[in-house]
């Protein structure tokens, strides 16, 4: 028998029982008798029957299937959240569809309705920007959302985060009190309100503090990869930066490695904070003093507060701020 085709028919048929004893003991409804249960399981193991998870789903409306959109699966900062998102689905068995954005926003509503149209019982979505087409998307969709290392300005959906603007402040703030004055602020795009509103908010606060005039020549907008960080390093060393603070590790090991090219010292002559503390920053020599954050945690929460959602559960509140550090490594003077 092909396994692809077989059915719940063909279990109820071997194991001689109705279609309606196989649903039940596929659900783990309680009212089977062991014996039948037992004959019911042996069967089900020896034809290899998997049930379809979206047939399952026509009766209970539930697919028990989560969507989640990520921007880039190679980037450890986007991995380490997915791994804790995975954990925390598969002990509450709910089964993960993954789909790669690519940080494009054209994309992003594709993938989000291709999900859609798969009918998930709700989305994690990690995305750079927060669109007016995605949020369109969001609230026609009726589907429980969780952002997982995003900000939504307005609150409406479910996130899990860290609070970018305090730990960019504080960042930004040891750089200073080390005694630069030129301290460059690199991101993505600055359209997106983690890195336009809250990363630089605390970039300029910091500044401020430390009676240091803000200058916009030392902002710089980037796509998040290790070639871009060396592309960068030309023209941040023609604005005299002597520091800078870095929003990607992939993006931060690239300025490094870009310095070094040129015979900078790091940190003698060119200090670096980056901000996700993922394994890039142990990887490399020196290695990066970086903002800590619960990656792992931020995922993991992340599905724990989208169970809750589409359980229709009370929850106190649906945006969730996790606490940061400073791991201050090769990258700074100690």
């Amino acid at each position: 028998m092909d396994k692809q085709t077989i059915t719940i028919y063909d279990v109820a048929r071997e194991a001689d029982v109705s279609m309606a004893t196989v649903s039940r003991v596929v659900n783990g409804n309680p009212n089977v008798k062991p014996a039948t249960r037992k004959k019911v399981l042996e069967v089900i193991e020896r034809l290899d029957y998997r049930p379809n998870a979206v047939a399952r789903g026509l009766a209970s409306k539930k697919t028990t299937t989560v969507g989640v959109i990520i921007p880039d699966v190679s980037n450890m900062f986007f991995a380490s959240l997915a791994r804790g998102i995975d954990d925390i689905a598969t002990m509450y068995k709910y089964n993960i569809i993954l789909a790669n954005s690519d940080g494009d926003n054209l994309k992003e509503v594709n993938v989000l309705n291709n999900l859609l149209a798969k009918q998930v019982d709700g989305i994690i979505f990690m995305g750079h920007h927060i669109t007016d087409e995605i949020r369109g998307e969001f609230s026609r969709s009726k589907t429980p959302v969780v952002l997982a290392g995003s900000i939504d300005p307005d609150m409406q959906v479910g996130s899990v985060n860290i609070d970018y603007k305090a730990a960019t402040k504080e960042a930004v703030s040891l750089l200073a009190k080390n005694g630069h004055k030129e301290i460059a602020f690199i991101s993505g795009a600055l359209i997106d309100a983690i890195n336009g509103h809250e990363r630089l908010g605390g970039y300029k606060q910091a500044l401020e503090e430390a009676g240091i005039a803000y200058n916009e020549g030392l902002i710089f907008e980037a796509a998040y990869s290790y070639k871009e960080g060396v592309r960068l390093v030309e023209r941040l060393r023609n604005t005299g930066a002597t520091a800078a603070f870095v929003s990607d590790d992939e993006l931060a090991v690239g300025i490094l490695d870009g310095l070094l090219d040129q015979g900078v010292k790091v940190p003698e002559e060119f200090e670096i904070i980056t901000s996700n503390n993922s394994l890039l920053t142990d990887v490399v020599r020196p290695k990066l003093t970086t903002i800590t954050q619960p990656l792992y945690d931020i995922g993991a929460v992340s599905m724990r507060l989208l169970t809750k959602l589409m359980n229709k559960e009370e929850i106190e509140q649906k945006t969730i701020t996790l606490p940061f550090g400073i791991a201050e490594k090769g990258s700074t003077k100690k």
